[in-house]
């Protein structure tokens, strides 16, 4: 189905909107500046892109935050990536709650920093009953762990008997992965030019349309997420289908 209708000459945004936010190091690069500074640069890009998605009625936004390709970074940034995420929770979660925003997050817990976690944990409990919008933060997460993750809770429900393996679908899997509960995206947004999904919702993507922008993550802002809806609004979704010819 063709998505481009318009209200008010505003485009219809999709229900769920997933980000790649890529770019920050290049960006400080860019300006001789520590990487540091891209990443604190990318969190402010970050609560923009979170008003903006509320703005345009987006019912989901996911935001791949911290790889669990990421540890492999050196120790330093790591811990810079850490502090920017206690910093964004202490000084935003109130601002997210009062606008009636549910946090979820998604990817493993292991390894965290237990007040890490534990900000991560106060975060959905505070805000779970909230229904305006719900913010999905992709944190310690790779797509590839979120799939082994759910065949191993499957299996285990085989082995005791609690489900058959005739009940194991595509549903099923889905019930298993993180996102339960949350719809597909209907496209994912990735920032700096690079065409790839990186370990990032791989079983969700299946229909996303992918939009790739070349602004670093930093430079991104309400006019960059408007022309991509544009985009996706020109675009015809036909999961495996086939659209009828209205030219007659």
């Amino acid at each position: 189905m063709n998505q481009s209708s318009k209200i008010n000459d505003v485009y219809i945004a999709p229900r769920h909107i997933a980000i790649i936010m890529d770019g920050n190091g290049r960006w400080a690069q860019r300006r001789m500046l520590p990487r540091s500074q891209g990443h604190k640069a990318g969190v402010n890009a970050l609560k923009k892109t979170v008003r903006a998605a509320r703005e345009f009625g987006i019912e989901y936004l996911t935001l791949f935050s911290f790889s669990s390709e990421n540890w492999s970074r050196p120790e330093g940034e790591i811990n810079e990536l850490f502090a920017l995420l206690r910093l964004f929770i202490r000084r935003d979660l109130a601002e997210l709650h009062n606008n009636n925003v549910c946090v979820r997050i998604i990817g493993s817990r292991k390894g965290l920093p237990a007040d890490v976690l534990n900000l991560l944990v106060e975060a959905e409990i505070l805000t779970q009953n909230n229904d305006a919008q719900t913010l999905v933060i992709a944190f310690n997460y790779g797509a590839r762990d979120e799939i082994v993750r759910a065949v191993k809770l499957l299996a285990n429900k085989v082995a005791n008997n609690d489900i058959s393996l005739d009940a194991i679908d595509t549903q099923a899997v889905s019930n298993h992965l993180d996102t339960e509960g949350i719809p597909d995206p209907d496209m994912i947004i990735r920032t700096s030019g690079e065409k790839r999904l990186s370990n990032f919702l791989m079983w969700q993507a299946a229909y996303s349309e992918l939009v790739f922008v070349d602004c670093l993550w930093p430079e991104f802002d309400k006019t960059t997420l408007s022309d991509c809806l544009e985009e996706y609004n020109s675009r015809i979704r036909k999961f495996g289908g086939l659209v009828k010819d209205t030219a007659s």
